[in-house]
């Protein structure tokens, strides 16, 4: 096999796009520090989310972190999450002197399982952070129902939402903040970046000082920030990258469809939902695969795809109240859907530029594990 599939590309411009949209900064120097191309993605992205406030990071992880420290939250306060994300959700929560109470997830769409939310809520809750999964939308409804009836703030983690819409509306509108990652592998980049968006004008200067030491001026510094700005290097990335983001999605749809030509209704088959009213971005493939029906394990096919020169990922894989970091903290068997599917989860390759051909033959090497 001499062309190896990676489990993601990183979508990038046209070489000649980006020089282009750099070489201003060859004669400013002005390469961070809010510079003129930070100030424009962000009006950009303030519009195109249709969101009052959009604060830019250099990653996602931070722009998590700096918002939960945002909404001023008790110490030793409990937020409500999900185990069944990457690692930067639940640590941003601890980070921040917070205790994770682990909420299961729906056994259809992976995210948050609403209806198991409000048994967890104690006098200590103060927050809950679901994540939006795969491109999959959170209840966002009954979350936000319970939020207000229990007076808790609510900060979607959205690092795999990016250009979804529910009803017509942008995922970066729902509770209270959303933070989108605009990481290398998503389906929109930034090289590493990420960004906060938020209604509440009180915040726009709180995240500024957060991410800039609080610095007010030359002379000025009135709040104990730390450093987390994105570049102009970043932000002319995410300007070229904006500018092709309907193609980029359209193109990974029709990686999606391919998929779904070959997989659905394949026994011991179980393939991530079309949610209804969800416009979407075709952010991840993933497959759940039933040993006992398909007649192999998620790691045989693993080991399968790979022996052919195919990545996957086992995303996501372990959870997260199962780290070594948290040893004896957490019972995993409180979750006991998320365990399940985290142990047959496996991501299939999915990004812009990968052909259809190589779609068939990934499902081929796929459907030879069916015993």
């Amino acid at each position: 096999m001499n062309n190896k599939i990676l489990v993601t590309r990183s979508s990038m411009p046209d070489y000649e796009e980006y020089c282009e949209e750099i070489k201003e900064l060859w004669d400013s120097h002005w390469l961070t520090n809010m510079g003129v191309k930070h100030q424009k993605f962000q009006a950009e992205l303030e519009t195109m989310l249709d969101v009052p406030h959009v604060t830019l990071y250099t990653n996602g992880h931070l722009a998590l972190e700096n918002v939960i420290a945002a909404m001023n939250l008790p110490r030793n306060g409990e937020v409500i999450t999900t185990p069944f994300t990457f690692a930067s959700t639940t640590h941003a929560i601890v980070r921040n002197g917070l205790i994770p109470v682990f909420c299961d997830i729906d056994p259809v769409d992976f995210t948050m399982d609403a209806s198991k939310i409000e048994s967890l809520i104690t006098d200590k809750t103060c927050a809950i952070v679901p994540v939006h999964v795969y491109g999959n939308i959170c209840n966002v409804e009954e979350i936000q129902r319970i939020a207000d009836k229990y007076d808790l703030k609510v900060i979607y983690d959205a690092a795999h939402a990016f250009g979804v819409k529910y009803n017509g509306v942008s995922s970066a509108c729902f509770g209270d903040a959303s933070m989108f990652s605009f990481h290398a592998t998503k389906v929109f980049n930034t090289i590493e970046g990420g960004a906060v968006c938020f209604k509440e004008d009180s915040l726009v200067q709180l995240l500024n000082d957060m991410k800039n030491f609080g610095i007010h001026g030359p002379e000025s510094v009135e709040f104990v920030g730390g450093n987390a700005k994105m570049n102009e290097f970043q932000a002319s990335m995410g300007l070229c990258n904006l500018r092709h983001l309907d193609e980029a999605i359209a193109s990974r749809k029709n990686v999606v469809e391919r998929y779904r030509s070959h997989l659905e209704n394949v026994e011991g088959i179980q393939l991530s939902p079309v949610q209804k009213n969800v416009e979407s971005n075709y952010a991840y493939f993933p497959v759940i695969f039933d040993e006992k029906k398909f007649g192999s394990s998620r790691n045989e096919v693993m080991a399968a795809l790979a022996e052919n020169g195919i990545g996957a990922r086992k995303y996501f894989y372990p959870l997260t109240n199962t780290f070594e970091c948290f040893h004896g903290q957490y019972d995993v068997n409180q979750t006991p859907v998320a365990l399940h599917i985290s142990k047959r989860v496996l991501t299939l390759p999915l990004y812009e530029e990968l052909s259809l051909e190589d779609v068939d033959r990934i499902c081929e090497v796929v459907l030879k594990c069916k015993k």
